[in-house]
């Protein structure tokens, strides 16, 4: 069956955004960043959401936005790391369309996160230790619903190029 959406899940840092873009592109499908929808439905950033309305408010937001990806076309959509981990979100993604899991290591998360700790509710005040802590700990946290995807692509495994035509196959 062809999928008219594909939603790219995987911890923060893990490339969804920039490989959705890329992807979209090649597609010359539109491309969604779930964050960005819901900062500019919200009218307040993330970090801000967290930090006056809680993080269960803000994973509420997350829900109704994946629902209002239902109407959506030809559409890449970047999810927030948690999102297909809380409120039974995974099984609406599947249902909607094509998931793939962009899976990193720990290690090449930490770098890459490493200047992000402000601009990340959940990262924020960490250290360098810290942080590989929480990730590796997150990471363990969120696997089985990341997991739960229709594709898993192993970053370390592939070569973009490749995946975006195994990717343009399916779709």
């Amino acid at each position: 069956m062809k999928k008219d959406k594909i939603f790219l899940l995987g911890f923060m840092g893990c490339g969804k955004s920039t490989f959705g873009k890329k992807l979209a592109s090649k597609l010359n499908w539109d491309f969604i960043d779930l964050d960005d929808y819901i900062e500019e439905k919200e009218g307040e950033h993330i970090v801000d959401i967290f930090k006056h309305k809680g993080e269960k408010h803000f994973r509420s937001l997350e829900t109704q936005a994946v629902e209002a990806t239902a109407k959506m076309k030809r559409t890449i959509i970047s999810t927030g790391g948690g999102t297909p981990c809380f409120n039974n979100n995974i099984e609406t993604i599947n249902s909607l369309g094509l998931s793939v899991y962009i899976k990193l290591p720990p290690a090449i998360l930490k770098e890459r996160l490493l200047n992000e700790t402000n601009k990340r509710p959940l990262l924020s005040g960490l250290n360098e230790d810290e942080l590989l802590t929480f990730i590796e700990s997150k990471l363990a946290e969120r696997e089985d619903d990341y997991l739960k995807s229709e594709i898993v692509f192993n970053y370390n495994d592939h070569a973009v190029p490749n995946f975006i035509e195994k990717i343009k196959e399916v779709v």
